[in-house]
């Protein structure tokens, strides 16, 4: 047997520069390179591998730990998960940097490799620089934080143990129904110590990643559930786009006369001025595809998991004999909210069970006109909400539209977290797919500058715009400096409203006045609250002194100017824009399940707690 000997970080490296996957008959090299920032634990031994036997993996330096695996979720989100990145980190803090974003990866099932730096195996040098000890348990170590969040995890402590692993972390990433994470934990002394390894092992791996197709029977399920109902709804979710299903689920739409509602993750699965499309639903979605939900007699779910937004906390589905038919390539996904599952890839689903369905004769009873009635009534308050003129200066809402107006049909939006993703989900307007990438599984503050740079990454050829907020922007802007460093052109747009505006609202619907959400100066009087005046921040300063383009707004006409402007701009941009604290939409006809204390000083907080439990005894229960 021919061996080639090589140290386990050098043979990792090889490995991931071997493997391709194919889908739809076309080969897709799958690693694009690796993400990295170096320490002890990484330096000697992934570093090493990297600098002297890359292959035609690219390195890219990260700024942040977190913020570099944003950057390749998103990457691997606008590439529909078929291409990715690995990502290197030192040990213990470096290492834990990580989690959060492997956990935004996960519940987005999006693919990342993590290869965190972890403790000597030999364990000679103990307790080592970074290292964490348990006194209780010495096998474990800070990377034992990622079994948590990662799809699959594995500590290599001998170098022959990769090559399992390694074979073990593919099938999880190029599973579309069992990705997310992979954490493979690498000791500073097995990256670098070696073995002979089989040449087999860097022979060029395609793994095919196919369509899986419902089983009969439950197609014929599916068929006989929906033939009895006269008001479906479909909920197009991220796997639509994942399968590349936007014709089917259009033709499917047009063939039965039934209005399509969408997800963060599935937005622009239909055009936003198609006949049938109802817009954003469940709690940041519109009146329109919200009313619809509460008097469907059916609801397709496609490609989505339902989260508590989705379904306003299980409250928006009102029909006593609302039924739920999933179709999923997960299963997880599919059996949610007591449905009838349907496992298989989203397109030939829809198919299939269009083919079904026709030879039935099958067609919806919804009134002539009734879906374009309530889609134009919501087109007219979404032009109401772009055009408000607000006495103190811009209204959010007013410079959302200014930014759809201007950015072009292919350009891609990205944002994650704060108010923000509400007004967005309801208001933008897509014409493509993949032109709106909303990290909404864990809505994970910090995402939007480096998923940005991901998805520029990504497609380079496109405009990409983070728009965020200024509570986002402060948690992490590091790679902001990693796109100028690349020559990846970005856009920030950052909406200044003066502090954490989201959840200063959620307090205040629920009967708080108001506490700790602001960026305000401390109060000089007894109680030292953070109430004084807001804290002036010269953000477009900030990012100048990074070597970023930038421009400031506090009205419509310069944020149009400042759009302008930046376009031409061969650099990453950021343009400061001054909102309205509180401008932002407010729910239509939903609901979300938060925690109120039954019991409070505040007497508008038990009260808000006493109709919080009137809408709980409302909710269905599933």
């Amino acid at each position: 047997m021919s061996t080639v000997r090589l140290t386990m970080a050098q043979a990792l490296l090889r490995f991931l520069d071997r493997q391709y996957v194919r889908f739809d008959g076309r080969e897709i090299k799958l690693v694009q390179g690796v993400m990295g920032i170096f320490g002890h634990g990484n330096v000697m031994g992934i570093g090493e591998a990297l600098e002297h036997d890359a292959g035609e993996l690219t390195f890219i330096q990260g700024k942040n730990e977190q913020g570099m695996v944003h950057a390749a979720a998103a990457f691997a989100k606008q590439r529909n998960r078929l291409q990715l990145f690995a990502c290197t980190s030192s040990v213990g803090p470096g290492a834990l940097n990580m989690v959060t974003a492997a956990a935004t990866a996960t519940a987005n099932r999006l693919p990342v490799l993590l290869l965190p730096g972890d403790n000597f195996a030999s364990r000679q040098p103990d307790p080592a620089l970074q290292q964490l000890e348990m006194p209780h348990d010495y096998t474990v170590a800070a990377t034992d934080a990622f079994r948590a969040v990662s799809k699959y995890w594995d500590r290599i402590v001998r170098p022959e143990q990769l090559m399992t692993a390694a074979l073990q972390a593919m099938r999880v990433l190029t599973d579309p129904a069992e990705t997310g994470a992979v954490t493979l934990a690498l000791p500073q002394d097995v990256q670098a110590e070696a073995y002979d390894y089989p040449a087999s092992f860097f022979a060029r791996r395609v793994h095919e990643i196919e369509r899986r197709l419902p089983g009969e029977e439950a197609l014929r399920r599916a068929a006989a559930c929906m033939r009895g109902k006269r008001r479906p709804l479909l909920i197009a979710g991220g796997g639509v786009l994942y399968s590349g299903a936007e014709r089917e689920l259009a033709a499917f739409a047009e063939t039965f006369g039934i209005p399509v509602a969408e997800t963060q993750a599935g937005k622009g699965a239909l055009p936003w001025d198609h006949p049938l499309q109802a817009g954003a639903i469940g709690v940041t979605g519109s009146a329109a595809a919200n009313r619809l939900a509460q008097e469907a007699d059916l609801i397709i779910g496609v490609g989505t998991r339902y989260s508590d937004f989705t379904t306003a906390s299980k409250w928006l589905f009102r029909q006593e004999n609302a039924a739920f038919v999933n179709i999923n390539v997960n299963a997880l996904d599919a059996m949610k909210l007591d449905g009838l599952r349907v496992v298989g890839d989203a397109r030939e689903t829809l198919r299939h069970l269009r083919s079904e369905l026709e030879r039935a004769g099958y067609r919806s009873g919804y009134a002539d006109g009734e879906i374009a009635l309530l889609a134009g009534q919501w087109r007219e308050e979404c032009d109401r909400l772009y055009g408000i003129e607000h006495p103190e200066g811009l209204a959010q809402t007013t410079a959302l539209g200014v930014v759809n107006r201007f950015v072009s049909a292919r350009a891609v939006v990205v944002n994650a977290a704060g108010s923000l993703p509400g007004d967005l989900h309801r208001l933008w307007r897509c014409a493509e797919p993949k032109t709106y990438h909303m990290e909404y599984g864990f809505s994970c503050m910090g995402y939007e500058v480096a998923g940005a740079f991901g998805a520029a990454l990504a497609e380079p050829e496109r405009d990409v715009y983070a728009i965020v907020g200024d509570g986002s922007y402060l948690m992490l802007h590091s790679e902001l400096l990693t796109s100028l460093q690349e020559g990846v052109k970005l856009t920030v747009l950052l909406f200044d409203n003066h502090g954490f505006q989201c959840i200063h609202q959620l307090q205040r619907a629920n009967g708080s006045a108001g506490f700790g959400n602001e960026f305000r100066f401390r109060e000089r009087t007894p109680s030292g609250r953070l109430t004084s005046g807001r804290m002036p921040i010269d953000y477009a300063a900030h990012a100048a002194s990074m070597g970023a383009r930038t421009y400031r707004a506090t009205t419509a006409r310069e944020l149009q100017e400042a759009l302008e402007m930046a376009k031409r701009d061969p650099v990453s941009v950021l343009i400061d824009i001054k909102v309205v604290p509180g401008t932002n939409t407010g729910g239509y006809d939903s609901w979300w399940h938060v925690g109120v204390p039954k019991v409070s000083n505040g007497e508008q907080v038990a009260e808000a707690g006493r109709r919080m439990d009137d809408r709980l005894r409302e909710a269905k229960a599933y």
